[in-house]
């Protein structure tokens, strides 16, 4: 008996355990370097116009706005959304959604980041160390501004959820654009950062959705959403 309670035990919590994440795209499948252009020189006007908005910003940022920035920071599983479709969209109770956007982040890292090696820009605080961070940095180098990885699954799984629930897509759009101002709040990327992720991630949503398999995955979702009134 004692047996068959650990076993009904360690079978639910696997259970409750999210699924891993399989990148639907790899860098060969979409190449970020045909879709975004080359960051602004460094020292050059418009480089030098983003560092002054990124003072700008964190002069006029108040204590409440860092915090919504700082939460949107540490999270890129698409929990954010609760803010626009409500406390329903809990995604520890929508393994299916859940599933279905981590899949969409599996593929933003596959293709963001060989765009990070090929431009390596540096982050605002290498640039300029006064400027400060909402969430720690580790110490030395960090040329990986550009694109932002925040703003490219921000846009990628705001696409993507917008196709599943089309009624609610202008309050997922308007949430993923300020996911990715929100990495302005923080000093963590600049201006042409963000415009390039929201660029690529929109072309990752369309990529993705072009697959019949990844298709099904969203008409899951999209039952499963409906299952909760959402």
């Amino acid at each position: 008996m004692k047996k068959l309670t650990l076993l009904a035990l360690v079978t639910a919590f696997a259970l409750a355990l999210p699924a891993a994440a399989d990148p639907r795209l790899t860098a060969q499948d979409l190449d970020a370097m045909q879709i975004i252009p080359p960051p602004p020189e460094p020292g050059s006007p418009r480089a030098t116009a983003e560092l002054d908005e990124l003072h700008a910003i964190a002069a006029k940022t108040d204590p409440a706005a860092l915090e919504r920035a700082t939460r949107d920071a540490n999270d890129q599983t698409g929990a954010f959304y609760a803010s626009v479709l409500g406390p329903a969209f809990d995604l520890t109770r929508l393994p299916k959604t859940a599933k279905l956007l981590a899949d969409v982040g599996a593929s933003d890292d596959a293709v963001a980041k060989p765009a990070k090696d090929f431009f390596h820009r540096d982050r605002p605080y290498i640039v300029d160390p006064k400027l400060k961070t909402c969430t720690p940095v580790k110490p030395g180098p960090a040329a990986t501004s550009y694109p932002s990885g925040h703003s490219t699954v921000g846009y990628s799984m705001g696409i993507v959820l917008a196709a599943v629930l089309p009624a609610k897509a202008q309050a997922i759009l308007t949430r993923a654009r300020q996911y990715a101002e929100n990495r302005l709040v923080c000093g963590m990327h600049f201006r042409a950062d963000i415009v390039a992720g929201e660029a690529l991630g929109t072309a990752i949503a369309l990529k993705l959705e072009q697959s019949p398999e990844f298709a099904a995955q969203m008409n899951a979702a999209r039952a499963e959403l409906a299952a909760v009134g959402i």
